[in-house]
Protein backbone atom coordinates (compact mmCIF):
# COMPACT_ATOMS: atom_id res chain seq x y z
CA UNK A 1 0.00 0.00 0.00
CA UNK A 2 2.87 2.56 1.10
CA UNK A 3 4.84 1.62 -2.67
CA UNK A 4 1.14 2.41 -4.14
CA UNK A 5 0.96 6.01 -2.72
CA UNK A 6 4.63 6.90 -3.42
CA UNK A 7 4.22 5.65 -6.76
CA UNK A 8 0.47 8.19 -7.22
CA UNK A 9 2.50 10.77 -5.48
CA UNK A 10 5.42 10.45 -8.12
CA UNK A 11 2.62 10.81 -10.76
CA UNK A 12 1.40 13.32 -9.58
CA UNK A 13 4.27 15.56 -9.46
CA UNK A 14 5.41 14.54 -13.22
CA UNK A 15 2.40 15.74 -13.69
CA UNK A 16 2.80 19.29 -12.29
CA UNK A 17 6.25 19.15 -13.45
CA UNK A 18 5.36 18.71 -17.21
CA UNK A 19 5.28 22.28 -17.89
CA UNK A 20 8.66 22.76 -16.75
CA UNK A 21 9.96 19.60 -18.20
CA UNK A 22 8.63 20.83 -21.69
CA UNK A 23 10.20 24.34 -21.57
CA UNK A 24 13.48 22.38 -20.77
CA UNK A 25 14.04 20.27 -23.19
CA UNK A 26 12.58 22.89 -26.01
CA UNK A 27 15.27 25.33 -24.81
CA UNK A 28 18.05 22.60 -24.69
CA UNK A 29 16.66 21.65 -28.50
CA UNK A 30 16.84 25.58 -29.69
CA UNK A 31 20.19 26.64 -27.52
CA UNK A 32 22.02 23.27 -27.24
CA UNK A 33 22.03 21.17 -23.85
CA UNK A 34 24.08 22.89 -21.24
CA UNK A 35 25.10 23.29 -18.26
CA UNK A 36 23.53 26.89 -17.63
CA UNK A 37 20.39 25.62 -18.98
CA UNK A 38 20.64 22.81 -16.52
CA UNK A 39 21.85 25.40 -13.47
CA UNK A 40 19.49 27.86 -14.38
CA UNK A 41 16.45 25.41 -13.72
CA UNK A 42 18.38 23.78 -10.77
CA UNK A 43 18.56 27.39 -9.07
CA UNK A 44 14.48 27.11 -9.88
CA UNK A 45 13.58 24.09 -7.94
CA UNK A 46 16.28 24.82 -5.03
CA UNK A 47 14.09 27.46 -4.14
CA UNK A 48 10.53 24.88 -3.57
CA UNK A 49 10.27 24.91 0.28
CA UNK A 50 9.10 22.05 1.86
CA UNK A 51 8.10 18.63 1.24
CA UNK A 52 6.49 19.84 -1.64
CA UNK A 53 9.50 21.32 -3.32
CA UNK A 54 11.55 17.68 -2.13
CA UNK A 55 9.15 15.97 -4.70
CA UNK A 56 9.18 18.64 -7.14
CA UNK A 57 12.76 18.43 -7.33
CA UNK A 58 13.51 14.47 -6.73
CA UNK A 59 11.22 14.28 -10.13
CA UNK A 60 12.63 17.11 -12.06
CA UNK A 61 16.07 16.29 -11.45
CA UNK A 62 15.48 12.19 -12.35
CA UNK A 63 14.58 13.31 -15.92
CA UNK A 64 17.35 15.70 -17.09
CA UNK A 65 20.37 14.53 -14.65
CA UNK A 66 22.66 11.71 -15.70
CA UNK A 67 20.27 9.49 -13.12
CA UNK A 68 18.30 10.47 -10.55
CA UNK A 69 16.81 7.48 -8.66
CA UNK A 70 13.26 9.00 -7.63
CA UNK A 71 13.70 7.94 -4.24
CA UNK A 72 15.87 11.03 -2.91
CA UNK A 73 16.27 14.02 -0.80
CA UNK A 74 17.22 16.80 -2.23
CA UNK A 75 16.76 19.82 0.34
CA UNK A 76 15.92 23.54 -0.12
CA UNK A 77 18.37 25.73 -1.86
CA UNK A 78 20.91 23.19 -2.67
CA UNK A 79 22.55 24.04 -6.34
CA UNK A 80 23.39 21.64 -9.02
CA UNK A 81 25.77 23.21 -11.63
CA UNK A 82 27.05 19.87 -13.86
CA UNK A 83 24.23 17.65 -15.30
CA UNK A 84 26.84 14.82 -15.59
CA UNK A 85 25.57 14.09 -12.11
CA UNK A 86 24.25 10.36 -10.49
CA UNK A 87 22.69 10.03 -7.87
CA UNK A 88 21.73 6.69 -6.08
CA UNK A 89 18.18 5.30 -4.24
CA UNK A 90 18.01 6.42 -0.19
CA UNK A 91 19.73 9.38 -0.79
CA UNK A 92 19.49 12.57 1.26
CA UNK A 93 21.00 15.95 0.60
CA UNK A 94 20.85 18.45 2.73
CA UNK A 95 20.05 22.27 2.73
CA UNK A 96 22.05 24.81 0.96
CA UNK A 97 24.46 21.82 -0.29
CA UNK A 98 26.64 22.76 -3.90
CA UNK A 99 27.34 19.73 -6.27
CA UNK A 100 29.26 19.61 -8.95
CA UNK A 101 29.72 16.62 -11.28
CA UNK A 102 29.68 13.30 -9.68
CA UNK A 103 28.08 10.29 -8.66
CA UNK A 104 26.26 9.37 -5.31
CA UNK A 105 26.05 6.00 -4.70
CA UNK A 106 22.88 5.06 -2.78
CA UNK A 107 22.04 5.61 0.61
CA UNK A 108 24.28 8.44 1.03
CA UNK A 109 24.32 11.23 3.39
CA UNK A 110 25.21 14.87 3.01
CA UNK A 111 24.60 17.51 5.71
CA UNK A 112 24.06 20.66 5.12
CA UNK A 113 26.21 23.13 3.66
CA UNK A 114 28.19 20.09 1.61
CA UNK A 115 30.48 21.82 -1.26
CA UNK A 116 31.12 18.71 -3.97
CA UNK A 117 33.49 19.77 -6.64
CA UNK A 118 34.08 18.46 -10.45
CA UNK A 119 37.21 17.23 -9.13
CA UNK A 120 40.48 18.81 -8.11
CA UNK A 121 41.15 20.25 -11.55
CA UNK A 122 38.69 22.76 -12.16
CA UNK A 123 41.66 26.04 -12.84
CA UNK A 124 44.63 25.80 -14.00
CA UNK A 125 46.99 28.36 -12.28
CA UNK A 126 50.32 28.01 -14.04
CA UNK A 127 50.69 31.01 -16.67
CA UNK A 128 50.78 34.46 -14.47
CA UNK A 129 50.24 36.41 -17.86
CA UNK A 130 46.85 34.85 -18.22
CA UNK A 131 44.13 35.68 -15.73
CA UNK A 132 43.16 32.10 -13.96
CA UNK A 133 39.39 32.69 -14.72
CA UNK A 134 40.71 32.50 -18.48
CA UNK A 135 43.03 29.44 -18.16
CA UNK A 136 40.05 26.75 -18.15
CA UNK A 137 40.73 23.42 -16.05
CA UNK A 138 39.53 19.83 -16.16
CA UNK A 139 35.97 18.78 -14.61
CA UNK A 140 36.00 15.46 -13.35
CA UNK A 141 33.29 13.42 -11.60
CA UNK A 142 33.61 12.88 -7.80
CA UNK A 143 32.31 9.56 -6.22
CA UNK A 144 30.80 8.89 -3.18
CA UNK A 145 30.48 5.70 -2.24
CA UNK A 146 27.03 4.08 -1.10
CA UNK A 147 26.33 4.66 2.56
CA UNK A 148 28.69 7.03 3.22
CA UNK A 149 27.47 10.03 5.83
CA UNK A 150 29.12 13.52 4.93
CA UNK A 151 29.33 15.98 7.85
CA UNK A 152 27.74 19.37 7.86
CA UNK A 153 30.26 22.26 6.18
CA UNK A 154 32.05 19.70 4.39
CA UNK A 155 34.55 20.21 0.79
CA UNK A 156 34.79 17.15 -1.03
CA UNK A 157 37.29 17.36 -3.98
CA UNK A 158 38.31 13.74 -4.30
CA UNK A 159 36.60 10.53 -3.87
CA UNK A 160 35.20 8.74 -0.83
CA UNK A 161 34.99 5.20 -0.92
CA UNK A 162 31.74 2.87 0.60
CA UNK A 163 30.59 3.20 4.17
CA UNK A 164 33.02 5.95 5.12
CA UNK A 165 32.06 9.13 7.56
CA UNK A 166 33.87 12.42 6.86
CA UNK A 167 33.35 14.69 10.06
CA UNK A 168 31.68 18.17 9.80
CA UNK A 169 33.74 20.80 8.50
CA UNK A 170 36.43 18.43 6.88
CA UNK A 171 38.21 19.07 3.31
CA UNK A 172 38.82 16.11 1.38
CA UNK A 173 41.71 16.37 -1.47
CA UNK A 174 42.69 13.07 -1.87
CA UNK A 175 40.98 9.73 -1.86
CA UNK A 176 39.30 8.07 0.84
CA UNK A 177 39.56 4.25 1.00
CA UNK A 178 36.43 2.25 1.88
CA UNK A 179 34.70 2.30 5.48
CA UNK A 180 37.34 4.89 6.47
CA UNK A 181 36.13 7.90 9.21
CA UNK A 182 38.21 11.05 8.05
CA UNK A 183 38.70 14.34 9.83
CA UNK A 184 40.23 17.68 9.22
CA UNK A 185 41.69 20.34 6.79
CA UNK A 186 42.75 18.30 4.54
CA UNK A 187 40.77 15.41 5.89
CA UNK A 188 42.85 12.56 7.30
CA UNK A 189 41.59 9.19 7.87
CA UNK A 190 41.77 8.49 11.79
CA UNK A 191 40.53 5.21 11.90
CA UNK A 192 38.50 2.24 9.66
CA UNK A 193 34.77 1.15 10.80
CA UNK A 194 35.98 -2.38 9.91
Amino acid sequence: MKSLIKNCVDLIFILINAPLLILYFVICLVFGKSNGVFSAFAQFYSMLPGQLGNYARANFYRFVMQNCHPRVVVSFATLFSQQKTSIGSGVYIGPQCNIGACIIEKDCLLGSGVHVLSGKGQHNFDDLDTPIREQGGTFSQVTIGEDSWIGNGSIITANIGKKCIIGAGSVVTKDIPDYSIAVGNPAKVIRQRQ
